[in-house]
């Protein structure tokens, strides 16, 4: 399937990387991956035509941060993207280095969490992912931070400007060894939140439709409380009726949650998905085009794994030069860097959040970044980017793709795999298909828009309706 360009990559040294994100830092209408460095510097990767280089300035790059995950969302309506970065210089527990909130003035970048208005806003506890959520389907987002030694944290901006915690009032602080969160309307109307737990059961909340929240892992059938959760990334199965629910577990049996019509979710991993391995991310996206999702497993010092959706059943495919057998995987995730409607795979490599079953940080064993592509062919494509309000990226939106007469649904990537985010566009396959009939774009508050008959072998962006 896959094969390496990493050479694309400028200056590729080893280092301890870990969490990854895909946005618009330099507000030019491209989007960049943003790769966390461990007690090394934060990584901006602009695509320049024939190569990624390195953009970030001085405090976007934070070489002296413990960077762990990071995530990017529109916190205060201005249609730009703020980055949340998530340090953490203990495994679990209190912790000396606090998060960073990075928000873009004009051209000027300033961290919002170092302000003396949010002084008491500082996250001084140990976590492992941060995810984009808006609860309300405003169009404003909050960051979702998942604590190993406290409750789940939601910074989110009042209506004075100043950050505030809201997971009590979500009804979401509960306490858990925190790992991959995943937010989407699976559940109900409006966004809800899955998360992974090592040592405990895994949460499920489901959203009440005006930004409460209640739990419901037990009852639905994910707590999965006897292995360690690690990742999670939403799956569009034939056949499903909705999202199922990838989890990668850290030597554990991995999972593939199918939702049934009564709303409870049942395991179909057969054996060899289901075989055990120390996963760091899961990925579901469609690689060749061909219509459907293929399952990326990124491993820990192990080789990675590869399924497909061929005769009517996952299988293993042949993955090609990411099978990695030495690769010290952390984090990774998708996009289509170059413009030519193929996702790139980009993975991240180290030790100062994968290596071990709590996580150890500190140490480490530093590699390059890999990145991957897919041979050319000529299955059709085609991209969608709902927008807020505000029109910044429509993180947690549904879109739904009809071609041939098969429906495809995507969520617009609020957070997903381990640590990190992928790209904040529905990506479609099409297979041997040469038009769409339909597209539906389902946003978080509810609001939906038909696009009949669209292009197809393009990006469309698709604006939130008008009143």
């Amino acid at each position: 399937m896959f094969f390496e360009c990493s050479r694309l990559i400028d200056g590729n040294q080893p280092r301890l990387s870990n969490g990854i994100t895909v946005t618009d830092v330099d507000g030019d209408g491209a989007f960049e991956l943003v790769v966390t460095g461990y007690a090394t510097n934060n990584l901006i990767l602009k695509w320049d035509g024939s190569r990624l280089v390195d953009i970030a300035g001085p405090l976007l790059a934070d070489a002296s941060g413990c960077a762990v995950a990071i995530a990017a969302a529109d916190v205060d309506g201005d249609g730009r993207e703020e980055l949340y970065v998530l340090n953490s210089d203990r495994a679990s527990g209190p912790k000396e280095m606090g998060d960073r909130l990075f928000a873009c003035f004009g051209k000027h970048w300033l961290d919002l969490l170092a302000q003396p208005e949010n002084a008491g806003m500082a996250n001084r506890v140990a976590g492992r992912s941060v995810i984009a959520m808006d609860r309300h389907g405003h169009g404003r987002y909050g960051f979702v931070v998942a604590a190993d030694g406290g409750p789940f944290r939601l910074f989110e901006l009042s209506r004075r400007g100043r950050l505030e915690d809201a997971a009590e009032d979500a009804g979401i602080d509960l306490i858990g060894a925190g790992r991959g969160l995943l937010a989407l309307p699976f559940l109900s109307d409006r966004v809800d939140l899955f998360a992974c737990n090592e040592g405990g059961p895994n949460f499920l909340f489901r959203n009440l439709g005006d930004g409460t929240f209640e739990e419901i892992a037990e009852e639905r059938g994910v707590a999965d409380s006897r292995f360690a959760g690690r990742a999670v990334t939403a799956v569009d199965g034939p056949g499903y009726g909705g999202f199922g629910l990838l989890v990668g577990a850290w030597e554990g049996p991995q999972r593939l949650f199918v939702q049934r019509s009564g709303g409870g979710f049942v395991d179909e991993a057969d054996p060899e998905m289901s075989f055990p391995g120390r996963v760091s991310s899961v990925i579901a996206a469609d690689f060749d085009n061909d219509g459907y999702e293929e399952l990326f497993f990124n491993l820990h010092g192990e080789p990675n794994r590869l399924f497909g959706w061929r005769d009517d059943r996952w299988q293993a495919i042949e993955i090609g030069d990411a099978l990695e057998p030495k690769g010290l995987g952390t984090g990774a995730a998708v996009a289509d860097i170059d413009g030519d409607g193929r996702l790139e795979l980009l993975i991240a490599h180290g030790n100062g959040v994968g290596g071990g079953h709590g996580g150890g940080h500190g140490g480490g064993s530093p590699q390059p970044l890999s990145l991957y592509r897919t041979a050319a062919n000529h299955n059709g494509w085609l991209r969608v980017l709902p927008l807020t309000p505000y029109g910044a990226p429509a993180r947690g939106a549904v879109v739904t793709c009809t071609a041939n007469g098969r429906r495809q649904v995507r969520s617009v990537c609020a957070g997903s795999g381990y640590l990190c985010q992928m790209e904040p566009v529905a990506h479609f396959g099409l297979g041997g298909a040469r038009g769409v009939e339909r597209l539906e774009v389902r946003w978080p508050d509810g609001m939906t828009a038909i696009v009949e008959n669209p292009p197809i072998g393009r990006l469309l962006t698709v604006p939130y309706p008008p009143e």
